[in-house]
């Protein structure tokens, strides 16, 4: 059986007891987990084990109740709050009421009617579990997700984001048609160029791009099978053939669509067509060449379908490495795995096979790659010693290689060590941060107001970060490590000092003295007084 967790929080022992012990929590769903002295205590454990309800008392030392609920409340919205009190005051009501309490008590608690509070809560939570849990919730959700979720393949698809064996299994998922011997790819664009008060509504309202698609889906439907997407402002339109004489009426279709949409909307509108492809893998080299073709409308007239194969007409295939495959590679070496990085090099060397790359183009690119492995490893900052013996030098290894797999071999070897070196750097790097934490924590031990947030500014560093790191190195919490720093620094003034408890406190960091002895002899099992009297006797 499932039991939503409880915390209590009451400055008197006898008083938690007495809750503890009224009600059998378990027979009603609930399980008492932690129990906290004061506000201060309170919040850190809670902030730790994240209860679903958490029952307070509002009169206590270093943090009261209400000032507790507030801190909760932002950091943990979803915890239920019962807050109990001796005061039977309408500000303190009116105040549980703005923290969205569930339930305000007076003491003394009366076990039937807190065991019935406990019941409505046990109610409201079950059915916010019911909610988050609800299978037809969670479908309906999807369903309505669907048609962004379609739009997001495509986006992806043209950008090239879409592994090949991948656009099978999330067509299947979306329920999406996207088959045919041929693809082809258009962009539609208006210039948002006002010269008519007409033109000027349908630019102001932002209405332009969807008015575009509008004319497009009308005078494509009954002619092609296509698919359309309004992406960054304007219309693009992946279009299927069976085969590739259509490709022609393709661009005729939309060089009427520019005419009619300069006609109704009064703005110059320009159509790029890439040419046609068999993969759907190379729609996105369709889309770039739709978007180069586009380019072009500043040199021809406005209102016209441009054709890419007019203005750049296609020679012998070339080989390049895209800024996408470099940086493909620089990540698996910054953040993959072995068996990542050896893929990424793979695919690099299949491609090269695969277009049938010359020396000189071979050269050039591989020069390429070369560059980005130096700037990574200055920007990691490594020595130049190990720089140069990760052999760089491209051009005296290159009479070695009677293969290209011999050069795949050269080229994984390199990133394996460059990968190994940023690793190994980046564990230094990571020591010495917290090396340089633990110093500034010693010089400000004494600030009141000493905080993670002051220490990562110091360091230029996320809190979240710095805290993961922080734990990870240490072995706790940077509030255990800094409560332990000043102990042992009050342990040393009491020690080797007359100086007086209330003094040694404010030494120690800590403004409220009646705290400060609070947490000392939560330390070291006394006070701060009785420690230095034993001391002295």
């Amino acid at each position: 059986m499932e039991y939503y967790s409880v915390m209590l929080v009451d400055d008197e022992e006898e008083v938690r007891q007495a809750i503890i012990k009224r009600i059998n929590w378990e027979a009603i769903g609930f399980k008492l987990v932690e129990s906290a002295e004061n506000g201060e205590e309170a919040l850190e454990k809670a902030e730790r084990i994240c209860p679903d309800v958490v029952m307070t008392d509002i009169q206590m030392p270093f943090m009261d109740g209400l000032t507790f609920c507030k801190k909760l409340r932002e950091s943990m919205c979803n915890t239920k709050i019962v807050i109990f009190s001796g005061y039977d005051e309408f500000e303190y009501a009116k105040e549980a009421i703005k923290l969205e309490a569930e339930e305000y008590i007076l003491k003394p608690i009366n076990a039937t009617e807190l065991e019935q509070v406990f019941m409505r809560i046990k109610e409201r939570l079950d059915d916010e579990m019911n909610q988050k849990r609800s299978v037809e919730r969670l479908e309906k959700y999807y369903f309505e997700s669907i048609p962004m979720l379609k739009e997001q393949f495509l986006v992806s698809l043209l950008e090239g984001k879409i592994a090949e064996n991948r656009i099978d299994e999330l067509m299947h998922l979306y329920e999406y048609k996207l088959e045919a011997p041929f693809y082809a790819v258009g962009v539609i664009h208006g210039d948002a160029v006002s010269e008519t008060p007409k033109a000027e509504v349908f630019i102001q309202t932002n209405l332009l791009p969807v008015s575009l698609k509008q004319i497009v889906d009308e005078n494509m439907q009954k002619l092609f099978e296509y698919r359309s997407v309004n992406y960054l402002g304007t219309i693009v339109v992946i279009v299927m053939f069976e085969e590739t004489n259509k490709l022609s009426s393709f661009i005729r279709t939309m060089d009427k669509i520019c005419k009619i949409a300069n006609k109704m909307l009064e703005v110059n509108v320009s159509a790029g067509i890439g040419r046609a492809y068999t993969r759907r893998l190379d729609i996105s080299c369709s889309y770039e060449e739709a978007r180069h073709a586009i380019d072009y409308r500043i040199l021809l007239e406005s209102n016209q379908a441009i054709y890419i194969q007019d203005i750049e007409p296609k020679s012998e295939k070339m080989f390049f490495i895209d800024e996408k495959e470099i940086q493909d590679i620089v990540k698996e070496i910054k953040v993959g795995s072995k068996e990542e990085l050896e893929k990424a090099v793979s695919d690099l060397v299949e491609k090269m096979k695969y277009s049938k790359i010359s020396m000189t183009q071979f050269q050039s690119s591989i020069m390429e790659m070369m560059v980005e492995m130096v700037q990574l490893s200055r920007s990691y900052q490594l020595d130049m010693e190990e720089i140069e013996e990760l052999n760089l030098n491209f051009y005296s290894e290159i009479k070695k290689f009677d293969t290209l797999d011999a050069f795949g071999v050269w080229l994984l070897e390199i990133c394996m060590k460059l990968r190994g070196l940023i690793r190994r750097e980046r564990t230094d790097t990571t020591k010495l941060l917290i090396e340089q934490a633990k110093h500034y924590i010693m010089e400000h031990y004494a600030d009141s107001e000493l905080s993670v947030e002051k220490v990562c500014n110091h360091l230029n560093l996320s809190a979240t970060y710095f805290s993961t790191l922080f734990k990870k190195e240490i072995g706790m919490s940077f509030v255990t490590y800094l409560t332990q720093i000043r102990m042992e620094q009050a342990l040393r003034l009491l020690n080797t000092t007359e100086e007086k408890a209330y003094v040694i406190s404010e030494i120690v960091g800590y403004v409220e003295p009646n705290y400060f002895s609070y947490v000392f002899k939560k330390q070291y099992g006394i006070s701060p007084s009785k420690y230095r009297a034993n001391r002295e006797e």
